[in-house]
C-alpha cells in the first residue's frame, strides 16, 4: 500500500501537459498518425495530465482511441517514470465508395474491414471505385464486398489499369466498367477465372469494337466467349444495385 501510495502521489510520475496553450505535452509521445485527427487522438489523455502515470487507466484509453475515425488499433506503454508512448495503426482505405446526398452524391473511402472513412482534406488516393456497397448494410457484408474487389483485382494484376468501377452487388457476378479507347464498356465477369477472361477480352474487344461499335455490355461469363449484351438486359440489374 505504501509503494502504491508513492506511485501515485510523488510528483516525478505525474504526466506534464502542454507547456503553452495549443502544444503537446512533452511527455507524450504519439506515433503513426497521418490521416487521424492528431487533436482528437491527444484529448483522450486530457484527463491524464498533472497525474501520475500510474493511475493512467490503458484499456479504457485504449478504446476511446479505438472511436477516433481512422485509427484500427492502438498500443499505449507507461515509459517510467513520467511518460506516456501512444502507437497508432491507422485504417488503409481499399477504394472510394458513392454516397447518395440528396438528389447527388459524395464520395467517400473504405477499408478491407468494411469502415466508412471521410476523405482527409488534401489527401489524395489511387483507389478504385466500388459500387454496390451499401452504408446501411452490415459491417461484416461490406467487408466481404471490399474483400470480393480485391480477390477480383489481385487475379487481373496489370489488366486492372483501365477499370473505373467495380460492381460487386452481385458477389456471384463481379461487373467492371472498362475504359479503352474513349469507350466505356460493362464487363459481366462471373465469380471465377477473372485474368484468362479479362485476357479474353483485351485480345478480342478491337474485332468487337469494329463490328459493334456502340456495344455498351459483353458477357464473359462462358470462358473463350464474349457475348454482346442487349441494352435493356441490363435496366434490372442497375435497378437491383445498392445504394
Amino acid at each position: 500500500e505504501r509503494i502504491e501510495d508513492f506511485l501515485i502521489q510523488d510528483p516525478r510520475f505525474a504526466l506534464t501537459g502542454p507547456l503553452e496553450y495549443g502544444e503537446e505535452s512533452p511527455n507524450l509521445h504519439v506515433s503513426g498518425v497521418r490521416w487521424a485527427s492528431r487533436p482528437a487522438i491527444l484529448r483522450v489523455f486530457q484527463p491524464d495530465f498533472g497525474r501520475s502515470v500510474y493511475l493512467l487507466p490503458l484499456a479504457d484509453r485504449r478504446r476511446a482511441l479505438l472511436r477516433v475515425s481512422w485509427v484500427r488499433d492502438a498500443a499505449i506503454t507507461r515509459i517510467w517514470p513520467d511518460q506516456v508512448a501512444v502507437e497508432i495503426e491507422e485504417r488503409r482505405p481499399a477504394a472510394f465508395i458513392r454516397i447518395p446526398f440528396g438528389a447527388m452524391s459524395r464520395y467517400a473511402l473504405i477499408d478491407p474491414d468494411g469502415y466508412i472513412l471521410e476523405p482527409p482534406a488534401k489527401a489524395r488516393f489511387s483507389l478504385p471505385l466500388i459500387s454496390g456497397v451499401s452504408t446501411g448494410e452490415p459491417l461484416a457484408m461490406r467487408s466481404q464486398r471490399v474483400h470480393r474487389m480485391q480477390q477480383f483485382l489481385r487475379d487481373i494484376g496489370s489488366m486492372a489499369g483501365s477499370i473505373s468501377e467495380i460492381d460487386v452487388s452481385d458477389l456471384d457476378n463481379i461487373q467492371v466498367h472498362e475504359e479503352t479507347q474513349g469507350h466505356t464498356v460493362m464487363l459481366l465477369m462471373g465469380d471465377h477465372n477473372f485474368a484468362p477472361r479479362m485476357q479474353t477480352f483485351l485480345d478480342e474487344f478491337p474485332n468487337i469494337e469494329r463490328r459493334l461499335p456502340d456495344v455498351a455490355a459483353l458477357d464473359l461469363r462462358t470462358d473463350g466467349h464474349i457475348i454482346a449484351v442487349a441494352p435493356g438486359a441490363l435496366e434490372g440489374r442497375r435497378d437491383g444495385g445498392r445504394q
